[in-house]
């Protein structure tokens, strides 16, 4: 049995680590060779938040999204998630620790068929029946890929193979999200209803998304928080609540 010093230092760190970002960002620099696209960049995110990162094309979003996966090496700067230092860390590792990457192109597997698609997200998991739960999980969010389980994923419409983007993803039972421009090319009505799932997995499972999105309205009414990237620079930080009352936004973009 723990002594009661123990005890308390246990519930000290327990409040530590709900306190502490899920993932914090500080001073990111970035680029592609040596073209440096992203200056100084510091975000955070909180567990079961959803965080909305706004910007046209070439504001430097999605280089930074790919640097915090581990895809793309830093300039420089830190890249902490839960606590540890993964900046310099590959991208298998990153999945391992429960990050995910929904990117804004080829986020299925075309020539796959849905069931496939989805027991290629829980690779990494060993247990049958684990696996099992989660495909479960997956059909009870999205009923439609439970229908299809056969079906080639290339044949799908692009809102269905978004939400088989999201299955995906979530089979590997991430805590961190991260999703490009998931509205793309896709009908207002099916927008809706992407994001309204999105924010169903932040309230009923407590994950964390950070989400990228030229569709504003959209990304600020799941939003919890907002950053505005410009330039490869966040130029802004605001609640989306504070962000939603703007009269415009041209003044930021």
């Amino acid at each position: 049995m723990a002594s009661p010093e123990q005890a308390t230092a246990r519930a000290h760190e327990h409040v530590g680590d709900a306190a502490r970002p899920l993932l914090d960002v500080r001073g990111l620099q970035a680029g592609y060779g040596r073209k440096r696209v992203v200056f100084d960049v510091d975000l955070s995110l909180n567990r079961g938040e959803i965080v909305t990162v706004l910007g046209h094309n070439g504001a430097g979003k999605t280089t930074t999204l790919k640097t915090i996966f581990g895809m793309l090496p830093p300039f420089g700067g830190e890249i902490w998630y839960d606590g540890e230092d993964i900046s310099r860390s590959s991208c298998r590792r990153n999945v391992k620790r429960g990050m995910s990457l929904i990117p804004s192109e080829r986020f299925v597997f075309g020539d796959l068929s849905v069931i496939d698609n989805l027991r290629l997200g829980a690779m990494h998991e060993r247990a049958g029946d684990e696996r099992e739960r989660r495909r479960e999980r997956v059909h009870e969010i999205f009923p439609i890929l439970q229908e299809r389980t056969q079906q080639m994923a290339r044949t799908m419409s692009g809102g269905q193979q978004r939400m088989l983007s999201l299955g995906l993803a979530l089979m590997s039972s991430p805590r961190l999200l991260m999703l490009d421009e998931p509205s793309l090319g896709l009908a207002p009505a099916l927008v809706i209803d992407i994001f309204d799932r999105i924010r169903k997995l932040a309230d009923e499972e407590g994950l964390s998304v950070l989400l990228l999105e030229q569709n504003v309205g959209q990304a600020l009414r799941i939003a919890d928080r907002a950053y505005v990237m410009r330039s490869g620079r966040v130029i802004l930080e605001e609640s989306a609540a504070e962000m939603r009352t703007r009269e415009n936004f041209w003044d930021l973009f």
